[in-house]
């Protein structure tokens, strides 16, 4: 990235140069005639002894001061066009901090409103910070106090804004594959729904099932940019940072038919959360987790024995700030599983995961399988030298992808979701070392399933292989199984077959209904694959079919 900011820079000396030489550029050149414009190349023929980089770094100096090289300005003089340039090519904040460490001109002040006594380099971060829908409406007071909650800095800001941007495709289309129901939204914020609706969980004012996709009118003139499901419920989190619920509006006994349970058929607004600007929701058995734009974790229900580290009942609804550890940590992140929950955490220091809740089956990734009351670091990340860029929680097993593009997975290996070749526990984090030529760009959890995506749009899933939900049949009659269960990663190739990129991947996360497959394209195209017996896949089936074994497009426009 920094060569590219050398070659942005270099690009406007040139300009500069020729504004400066009069007339005499364009009409020249374009006859033919050689010009005598003199600029100097940025990046000079190699010296002996001089690496590459100090070459560059000199050269940096040189044009942001000036010397006595012929046809060159100092941009010291125009600093507003490095603010530009810094801006525009959206910088990583590590590349702004070599910046500043490297050249005095991007340290000292700027002299820029707000602050004229930040530098360039921070003012270019705090440009890009404004840029994002979840910082526009913070105050200059909360703006500063979330400077100093992320470390002081606001390249540190942004590295948090960007971190969570990575994981959570916060602002574009997503399809989510629930327990029995459906959620899509659109780039522009609309939402729809279809599938199971015995509990109102899509939204409509009924309790009628939909088999094609249906919009939720209610929420027109609302935006929303993050959806989650559950067992009979759903959650949509806007982009005002308030979140709508509707379904099931209890956890316990009625999760599982009992009686007592309050069904909610249209979004209704979560009055509790109206003090908090909340950027995620997760959804486990027992409890729901939100998470709030300056990184704290709140949730609901299932407290009875500190079992989320506070004590509440089944039906509690006013959020409980999950503290210990994660207090003063910013988190990222959150992805809730049966009965725990992950929490993707940013530091100085780099990037980590912390577990809480039910051990069962090692999948808290601590080595053992008792239970946490209270979040913990998972350490194993560190010996496997492993900065955690997403999490993902399945119903017993876990799995994280890394910035280098590897993939660690942990807990009970039923079905071989693991994707180890056994079934075995993991009660700490293993690299699947079958998925070493890719880099993984997203990891997927399900029930007893796992898919992986990689940088190039190739899809892997593993796992057990009931309902076609992993993708591997042939469609063909008489080859291969599609309910065999896969130990190890395979490509899955009738998606590779549609000849798109795959972006995102999305599956049921349920012990108690067949699983069912989204894949979303890069150009918005919706596939589906799996259970569809109560219209899960946005797609008619034929009489006595209630799944689909090849991806199928959904008739839905998300862009």
């Amino acid at each position: 990235m920094l060569v590219a900011l050398m070659w942005a820079l270099r690009k406007l000396y040139i300009e500069g140069n020729y504004s400066k030489s009069g007339d005499r550029s364009m009409d020249a050149t374009a006859s033919g005639a050689s010009s005598s414009v003199p600029y100097h190349n940025l990046i000079d023929q190699p010296l002996s002894l001089v690496t590459p980089l100090q070459q560059i770094l000199q050269c940096c100096q040189r044009h942001c001061f000036g010397n006595a090289h012929p046809g060159e300005f100092p941009l010291a003089t125009s600093p507003s066009i490095v603010l530009h340039v810094l801006t525009s090519c959206d910088l990583d904040p590590d590349d702004l901090a070599r910046l500043e460490a490297t050249c005095t001109f991007f340290k000292q002040p700027a002299k820029f409103p707000p602050d004229y006594e930040l530098s360039i380099a921070e003012v270019a971060a705090l440009d890009m910070c404004q840029k994002r829908a979840v910082f526009k409406p913070m105050t200059t007071e909360g703006r500063e106090m979330f400077k100093q909650r992320c470390g002081g800095s606001w390249k540190l800001v942004l590295r948090y804004l960007l971190a969570g941007e990575a994981c959570c495709r916060r602002e574009k289309s997503q399809a989510i594959a629930g327990p029995g129901h459906s959620i899509a939204v659109t780039s522009r914020g609309s939402v729809y729904s279809f599938g199971s609706n015995s509990s109102g969980q899509l939204g409509h004012g009924t309790q009628e099932e939909e088999w094609r996709p249906r919009l939720i009118k209610t929420l027109e003139g609302i935006r929303i940019i993050q959806a989650a499901t559950g067992a009979g419920r759903t959650m949509l989190i806007s982009d005002a940072g308030a979140v709508y619920a509707f379904g099931k509006d209890s956890f316990g006994e009625a999760e599982f038919g009992g009686q007592g349970s309050k069904f909610v058929t249209k979004p209704q607004l979560v009055e509790s959360l109206k003090g908090i600007y909340v950027v995620q929701a997760a959804i486990g058995n027992f409890f729901t987790a939100v998470l709030s734009r300056e990184g704290k974790v709140y949730t609901f229900s299932w407290g009875k024995d500190a079992k989320l580290g506070h004590h509440t009942e089944p039906n509690d609804v006013e959020p409980q700030l999950l503290g210990g550890a994660l207090e003063n940590i910013l988190v990222v992140q959150i992805a809730a599983g049966y009965c725990y929950l992950l929490a993707l955490v940013c530091q100085p220091s780099g990037m980590s995961v912390y577990s809480v809740g039910c051990g069962l089956g090692g999948k808290l990734g601590h080595g053992s399988r008792t239970d946490e009351r209270h979040p913990r670091l998972i350490e194993k990340f560190q010996a496997l030298n492993l900065q955690p860029k997403a999490v993902a929680a399945g119903a017993w097993h876990a799995a994280v992808v890394g910035l280098d593009g590897r993939v660690c997975t942990w807990g009970w290996g039923r079905y071989g979701c693991l994707g180890h070749g056994y079934e075995d526990c993991e009660p700490v984090p293993k690299v699947v070392e079958s998925l070493s030529t890719i880099k993984a760009v997203q990891v997927a959890t399900g029930d007893y399933t796992t898919f992986v995506v990689s940088d190039d749009g190739d899809v892997y899933s593993f796992g057990c292989g009931e309902s076609s939900s992993l993708g591997h049949s042939t469609g063909i009659v008489g080859q291969g199984n599609r309910h065999t269960n896969v130990h190890t990663p395979a490509l899955v190739t009738s998606l590779k077959s549609i000849g798109e990129k795959v972006v995102q991947i999305s599956l049921t996360n349920s012990l108690y209904w067949n699983a069912h497959t989204f894949a979303l394209t890069e150009s918005g195209k919706l596939y589906a694959f799996g259970a569809g017996d109560k219209g899960q896949l946005g797609i008619e089936l034929a009489n006595q079919q209630n799944e689909r074994e090849i991806p199928e497009k959904v008739h839905i426009d998300l862009n």
